[in-house]
């Protein structure tokens, strides 16, 4: 059945302008005009404009009423017209009443419709919208502990989950333009599809914001890329996860950290944004440890690992930059890596002394023997680029002595050289053989600015296979 026709007058007591209105609307409806009140808190107060009692807000959600007071004209069951707030010609030409308010401001703005209020709206799209959330829903018990069944359902990491309710889901949905029920991608290891609403499901409860939503998605692309090998990543027996590198103008925005701890605990976005993306994994693709998830010691980076590059200095290339994406632009880098090993060199003081220092650490990184077999990230601190920056040396520079720095006699790599079996092939005794491959080393600005300490990231072994497993880098759609 539709709606009788008339004038439908959406206010509340709690607004200035609708007080205003109210005994304009009580004359109008005197005089025999069909206008009632919907009234979203307190119907009483609004008794001679027959009021309709939309203290639930479904009226209010279903007209998309934004701001009160707002009238709404009803012709055949349908909306045929409205107007918002107070305006006395607008209302003049609405009613057909050029005499209309003659003693009212000719304009009076509104006040916000609690059916838009924070939370309130998310409520009433999940009771009442469409098509909603289409992800099956979990029974709790009335008396059941909300963290406490997600810990039962086995959808944890091991540390409590913020409970995905719908209203929560909504929420970060807001925070993409994309459709929920769009495919991002299959997630290993069971190859699982996964939408962006489930996507936003594990955001959730990762505790991320929803501003933070579009990082996990690219992350979540990136990790999707063949080339990351995530499933091999997943089942190793190796240290490895996904180490989440954030560039450009989004980690400015949403507060993520590359300055003082920047790769420990305290930051909201790049606590949660990594783990967002351990949690699809698992809950999605079933990448569960002990299961398809076969790592003989693990890490405390497969909880998370995500922090932003220090772009502060202008004459800095941005990892991402350095990766193809246009200045300016917000993008993540998805690194295979394992822990964290510290550097510390607090006497060089030349950038031909640091880089020396520095290969020396790198050289460790899988086995001092082992060469093109892993990838590398080195994160290099205010302190010690300011070596570099003072010498003129640039992020190519860098690498390519760092590189330089790295080639060793094949004779001392080698199986069994020095009395240790580990090593490449005996085959490259007579080369000059490098550590890593020419694209197998990162380097990352971040860090507090007090200290010579610098931090290396070893690669997952995977890297050996140089064209089939790398690290892999999108632009984040915003």
């Amino acid at each position: 059945m539709h709606p009788p026709d008339g004038i439908l007058a959406f206010v509340k007591r709690e607004c200035e302008t609708c007080a205003l209105v109210h005994p304009l609307l009580a004359r109008l409806r005197a005089r025999g005009l069909p206008v009632r009140a919907v009234v979203q808190d307190d119907p009483a107060h609004f008794a001679d404009l027959a009021p309709v009692d939309d203290t639930a807000l479904e009226a209010s959600f279903r007209h998309g009423i934004e701001s009160v007071p707002t009238l709404v004209r009803l012709e055949g069951g349908a909306e045929s017209a409205r107007v918002v707030g107070w305006h006395r010609d607008e209302w003049r030409a609405f009613l057909g009443d050029d005499a209309l308010g003659g003693g009212l401001p000719a304009w009076q703005p509104g006040c916000g419709s609690r059916s838009r209020e924070p939370g309130v709206h998310e409520r009433l799209v999940a009771r009442h919208g469409e098509p909603g959330i289409a992800s099956r829903a979990i029974a709790v018990g009335e008396w059941d502990d909300e963290a406490e069944a997600c810990f039962d359902r086995g959808w944890t990491d091991g540390l409590p989950v913020v409970p995905p309710t719908d209203e929560r889901i909504l929420r970060m949905l807001g925070g993409t333009r994309r459709a929920p029920g769009e495919v991002i991608g299959h997630v290993p290891p069971n190859l699982a599809a996964c939408t962006v609403e489930k996507a936003a499901i594990n955001a959730v409860m990762a505790g991320c914001r929803p501003e933070y939503f579009p990082v996990v998605l690219a992350a979540l692309e990136a990790a999707l890329d063949p080339v990351f090998t995530m499933h091999g990543l997943l089942c190793t027996t190796c240290f490895s996860g996904p180490v989440v590198v954030v560039n450009g103008p989004v980690a400015k925005r949403i507060g993520m950290n590359w300055g003082i701890n920047a790769l420990g605990q305290g930051n909201r976005a790049n606590a949660t944004i990594g783990r967002a993306l351990q949690l699809i994994v698992r809950n999605v693709g079933g990448g569960v440890p002990g299961e398809l998830d076969r790592a003989t010691l693990g890490g405390p980076g497969k909880y998370t690992f995500c922090f932003a590059e220090d772009e502060t200095d202008p004459g800095w290339m941005p990892l991402s930059v350095a990766r193809g994406i246009a200045p300016g632009r917000s993008a993540v880098t998805l690194f295979q890596g394992d822990g964290i090993q510290g550097f510390i060199d607090q006497r060089s003081r030349t950038p031909e002394e640091l880089t020396r220092s520095f290969a020396m650490a790198l050289l460790a990184v899988g086995h001092p023997k082992l060469c093109q077999f892993t990838n590398a990230m080195l994160v290099l601190s205010p302190e010690h680029h300011a070596i570099y920056r003072r010498a003129g040396w640039d992020r190519a520079r860098i690498t390519a002595a760092l590189h330089a720095a790295l080639v060793r006699p094949g004779r001392d790599v080698v199986q069994g050289a020095h009395g240790v079996g580990e090593g490449v092939d005996r085959s490259r005794a007579d080369e000059a053989v490098p550590k890593f491959w020419e694209e197998g080393l990162l380097i990352v600005r971040a860090g507090g600015e007090a200290g010579l300490f610098s931090a290396i990231l070893a690669g997952w072994t995977g890297g050996r296979f140089r064209h089939e497993s790398k690290p892999v880098t999108r632009e984040i759609a915003e």
